[in-house]
């Protein structure tokens, strides 16, 4: 750049709402979002989740309602999470084909077709009596390699009952190549990996464990999560994850970490997803429910600054209602 100032004026590009719409770097399209959804066995209708204003964990048909609605505004995908009535040491309701999970997933695929993508979380949190992300060695610790025979077995019970994509987010070592072999094995060659490579033991999370009923009943999740200090570490994870077969890799949390959206989405050439978490959610809500924020303006611009960092996919609680902005609907 060579002209300055009075010949070089950047302002010239903002002046109007029309340039700067024709100028912008970066822009949010619906299909870029996904919804992560609750759906709890056992209740008659949808249950608010306190902390999160807004969400709610859903019966069967309301979640089939919720999902349509997506859908109708553009929404490119959803993530389903489970709540059994029973949990036990193995999460066995996990893979049972009468889960609520599975049960849901019938829902979906059916009403849906290709409306949109439906993915699954696979993970063990949500159905073991514990709170913890694989099975437990007679110590109280996590079996790692135990717990790849599971999520193997719950990967082909979702991708049985009609999940697209499944997102394993138990950050178990080898995860996602227990995962890829039980699939190709059961003939589920075409069903995606969205690999939660780079996810942090992370406060962010505590409004989600409300909503999914997992939190850990003793300990945290450090052994297996990683350490918010850390950034090297998760670009090993992640390109560790694509040798194993991943189509997808994910960061989460998204804003508290976007130089490491910036980081992953600069070393791969795969989509790059970013899950805008709860407690994310949970402060701009609190935030706008006193005055204190703009809350349209506050959420556009948190997504808007996670497409900036290098985000492809975008998962939100707002998916629908951003969707829906976005097309003027």
């Amino acid at each position: 750049m060579s002209a300055q100032f009075p010949v070089a004026r950047p302002r010239r590009l903002r002046r109007t709402p029309a340039l700067r719409r024709m100028v912008a770097e970066h822009r949010l399209a619906p299909a870029d979002l996904v919804l992560p959804m609750f759906v709890k066995e056992g209740v008659t209708e949808p249950q608010p989740v306190p902390s999160m204003p807004g969400v709610v964990q859903h019966t069967r048909d309301s979640l089939r309602k919720a999902a349509h609605e997506a859908a109708e505004a553009g929404v490119g995908g959803l993530i389903l999470f489970g709540v059994p009535a029973v949990k036990d040491g193995t999460g066995s309701a996990a893979d049972d084909p009468a889960g609520i999970v599975q049960l849901a997933l019938r829902d979906l695929a059916s009403d849906l077709g290709d409306a949109m993508v439906v993915m699954t979380d696979l993970c063990l949190d949500e159905y073991t009596d514990h709170g913890h992300c694989g099975l437990l060695t007679p110590r109280g610790e996590i079996d790692n390699d135990a717990t790849l025979e599971r999520y193997a077995s719950i990967a082909v019970a979702q991708a049985d009952a009609g999940a697209a994509v499944v997102a394993p987010s138990g950050m178990m070592d080898g995860q996602v190549g227990a995962i890829r072999s039980a699939l190709d094995a059961a003939g589920y060659r075409d069903v995606a990996i969205l690999a939660y490579s780079a996810k942090y033991s992370s406060a962010y999370y505590g409004p989600f464990r409300d909503a999914a009923e997992c939190a850990p009943q003793f300990g945290d999740r450090s052994s297996h999560q990683q350490d918010p200090a850390n950034a090297d570490e998760a670009l090993r994870e992640v390109l560790l994850d694509l040798d194993e077969g991943a189509d997808m890799v994910m960061v989460k949390p998204a804003g508290p970490y976007l130089d490491i959206v910036r980081r992953v989405r600069d070393e791969v050439r795969v989509p790059v997803a970013a899950y805008q978490v709860s407690g994310e959610y949970a402060m701009i809500e609190a935030a706008a429910e006193k005055g204190w924020l703009d809350r349209e303006r506050t959420i556009d611009e948190s997504l808007t600054s996670i497409r900036r960092a290098g985000a492809d996919i975008i998962l939100t609680y707002w998916a629908t209602e951003v969707a829906r902005r976005l097309r003027g609907l």
